[in-house]
């Protein structure tokens, strides 16, 4: 039906995903449209149902969710399809590194029923779902861990010092609303200096220039 969000899902435990396939059928604006238990499964559906969303685990056999989202978002045909990772806090760096791959967001498996159906919504619309308690928590722990590809000169010379603003506070997990506090600027304007973002930086979605806020060194994460 047109309007309903197409989901494939991407889980190894057979329970899980029959549980997700069922939350999904009896939800109004949401269509199940494949399931796969390996990521090279995940790959190949994901290619020939186009789906909106994937709900990828992370650990398959095969190939796991962080190698089947990196091919799935750098295919030119599966380019506009959105990866939501699925995930429990003792795995906190595969997060990072789906994030890296191309991932729009995650969410912790245990999650309630309605998180997980909003999470799919805003995702699907184009969203990064990164809350911001949980993204400082999961990617300034890990951040530390990778070097700044650049510095912040070097990466981000050719945005404007409000986009700078703009990104440095996206890097910390704030969404929009509160940007536009902090800048004392209109939630509008905001938007517009995240769309710039994303066409300077060649980022796909809001979740990637938070990494790149950290990749750069324009966001450092705090000491333990």
């Amino acid at each position: 039906m047109t309007g309903d969000v197409t989901v494939l899902l991407a889980d190894d435990d057979d329970l899980m995903r029959e549980s997700f396939r069922a939350l999904l059928e009896v939800t109004p604006g949401f269509v199940p449209v494949g399931e796969a238990r390996t990521g090279a499964e995940a790959v190949a559906l994901a290619g020939r149902r186009r789906p909106q969303v994937v709900l990828m685990d992370v650990r398959m056999p095969e190939m796991d969710g962080i190698e089947a989202t990196r091919l799935i978002c750098a295919a030119p045909e599966t380019a506009s399809v959105r990866v939501l990772i699925l995930t429990t806090f003792d795995l906190d760096d595969y997060v990072y590194a789906a994030l890296r791959a191309g991932a729009s967001g995650f969410l912790v498996k245990d999650g309630r029923a309605a998180d997980l159906l909003n999470g799919i919504r805003l995702v699907a619309a184009g969203d990064a779902l990164l809350a911001p308690r949980v993204t400082r928590r999961l990617i300034a722990t890990f951040a530390k861990q990778v070097q700044p590809a650049f510095t912040a000169s070097e990466g981000l010379g050719a945005i404007t010092p409000r986009e700078r603003e703009v990104l440095h506070l996206i890097g910390l997990g704030l969404p929009n609303e509160d940007i536009a506090d902090r800048l004392h600027i209109v939630e509008g304007t905001v938007k517009i200096h995240v769309g710039r973002l994303l066409s300077k930086l060649g980022a796909r979605d809001r979740a990637q220039l938070v990494i790149a806020a950290y990749e750069t060194g324009l966001v450092t994460p705090r000491p333990r």
